[in-house]
């Protein structure tokens, strides 16, 4: 977990990834289209990423999957399901602003 906390707190948006996940590829892609510059870790590319993704998935409340796991300003905003909702919502636009990841 110390590990995920230390990449976490790297950027402003960090998105910890598998390369075969499509939801995944939708989160990163909606930071992009965004104008988010996010530091995407995938978790198959680290050797220690199998640790990792047990560790996200203890911090997301053991309710599955652990990935795409979204960080923010270094606190853990959530998977897919949270990220869309919090955008759908209008919310996310001005949580990234917060955080430094968008000067719009």
């Amino acid at each position: 977990m110390e590990r995920v906390m230390k990449i976490a707190s790297e950027r402003a948006v960090v998105v910890f990834t598998l390369s075969s996940c499509c939801m995944c590829h939708t989160v990163t892609r909606l930071m992009a289209d965004l104008g988010v510059n996010a530091l995407v870790h995938e978790l198959d590319s680290d050797p220690r990423g199998k640790d990792m993704e047990r560790a996200l998935l203890k911090m997301l409340g053991g309710r599955g999957p652990a990935v795409p796991a979204v960080f923010i300003g270094g606190k853990l905003v959530g998977g897919t399901n949270r990220v869309m909702s919090l955008h759908l919502a209008g919310e996310l636009v001005p949580m990234l602003k917060s955080a430094g990841a968008l000067w719009l």
